[in-house]
This record gives structure tokens, C-alpha cells and sequence, in this order.
């Protein structure tokens, strides 16, 4: 039963059913099902699946936004119910298309999956200057940045966040992470950025690595 339960809940998202999920996550909370493991293994689940038709070209914008609000609806149902013991602080990070570009598709979805995972994510917006970056980053508490961009000649304004934190000297408090359609594994080797991430599933894969190689207790 707990394993059929799970199943209906990862459906629901990815067949972009919010009232099934709203139902099967009621089922979740009569049945006595832990409720960390109803959002990890099936909600999450779904969006997970959802992210892999997304880069299948399956899915779209509109869908994954669509099983984003399912897994959400889902997940109201269930917060309210956790163990205190799996009530633990999320990793945070700040997200945003850097100064000069406006094209947030990319950025959106990187965020939207990385919430589905269980990060917390500020996102700045478009046309972020390097400073912006950097300031909500120490006012947040954010371990990690990451940054976003469409255009070859925005691609400098990458480099100029991670010489505002070398210069700082709070370099080794933050992970950079660089995505979008000029970016390469190369250009974020050259600009000292931790990494890059291709598409949104490899983003979440990256930013899961680095949290976890940092050996903090949060759970994503």
C-alpha cells in the first residue's frame, strides 16, 4: 500500500494533477504515512520525473510550471504533519540572470526544480548587477550563487561576482554555480566558478554534490 501510495503521488505531479495530489496527500496523512517520505519519495519523485521530460522535450515550460503547483499543492497538505526530526534547515541559495540579460526561462526552471528538491531559493531576477549578487547572498545566508545568462556578452559579469568575493575575502563561503546557453564546463573553469550546470537537472545534481561535499546537516 505505502508503495502504491507513492506512486499516485509522484503521478499526480507528473500527469499535472493538483487535486489528485491534494487527495492523495490527505491519503498520505490518514494512512499514517510518514510525511517526509510522502514529499521525498513521491511528490519530489514526480517533479524529478517531470525535470527528465522536460530535457526529453516532452515536457515544456507551462507543464513543468503545471507539476510544480501540483507537487506544491501536495506538499500543503503534508508540511503541517512532519516529525520534528525532519523539520531540518534547508541549504539556501541566491539565483538570478546576470546584468545585461533579460531571458529568465532557464533561470525559472533551475529554480523551480531546485525548490523541488528541497532547497530555499531567493531568486533576483533579471538583469542582476555582480554587487546584487554578492549582498543578498551574505544577507541570506546563502551557501550557494548562482548565475545565470543567454548572452555572449554578459558572460564578463559572471567573472566580475567571483572577483567581488576574492576581493572581499568570503570566497570559500559560497559555491558559484554558472549556467545557460554560451556557458561551458571551460568558461566556468577560467572564471573560478565551482561549477556549471547544462541543463535544470544537472543544476540540482551539481548543487546536491556541492552541499553535500561541504558536509552540512541540512536535508535537500
Amino acid at each position: 500500500m505505502k508503495e502504491e501510495l507513492l506512486k499516485k503521488l509522484s503521478d499526480s505531479v507528473v500527469n499535472m494533477d493538483e487535486e489528485g495530489a491534494v487527495e492523495y496527500s490527505k491519503q498520505a496523512v490518514e494512512e499514517k504515512l510518514d510525511s517526509y517520505t510522502a514529499i521525498d519519495k513521491g511528490l519530489s519523485h514526480g517533479m524529478e520525473r517531470a525535470g527528465k521530460l522536460f530535457d526529453e522535450e516532452e515536457y515544456f515550460v507551462p507543464e513543468l510550471i503545471i507539476c510544480s503547483d501540483a507537487m506544491n499543492a501536495g506538499i500543503a497538505v503534508l508540511k503541517p504533519h512532519l516529525k520534528q526530526e525532519s523539520v531540518r534547515e534547508k541549504h539556501r541559495g541566491v539565483i538570478g540572470v546576470i546584468e545585461g540579460d533579460t531571458h529568465d526561462i532557464g533561470k525559472n526552471l533551475v529554480k523551480i526544480m531546485l525548490e523541488s528538491a528541497g532547497f530555499e531559493i531567493v531568486d533576483l531576477g533579471r538583469d542582476v548587477p555582480p554587487g546584487v549578487f554578492v549582498d543578498k547572498a551574505v544577507e541570506t545566508g546563502a551557501e550557494l550563487i548562482l548565475l545565470s545568462s543567454l548572452m555572449t556578452t554578459t558572460m564578463d559579469n559572471m567573472e566580475e561576482v567571483v572577483r567581488i568575493l576574492k576581493k572581499t575575502g568570503i570566497r570559500s563561503q559560497f559555491k558559484v554555480i554558472v549556467g545557460g546557453g554560451p556557458i561551458s564546463q571551460a568558461f566556468a573553469d577560467r572564471i573560478g566558478a565551482d561549477g556549471y550546470g547544462k541543463n535544470a537537472n544537472e543544476a540540482v545534481r551539481l548543487c546536491r554534490s556541492l552541499v553535500a561535499a561541504e558536509g552540512a546537516g541540512a536535508e535537500v
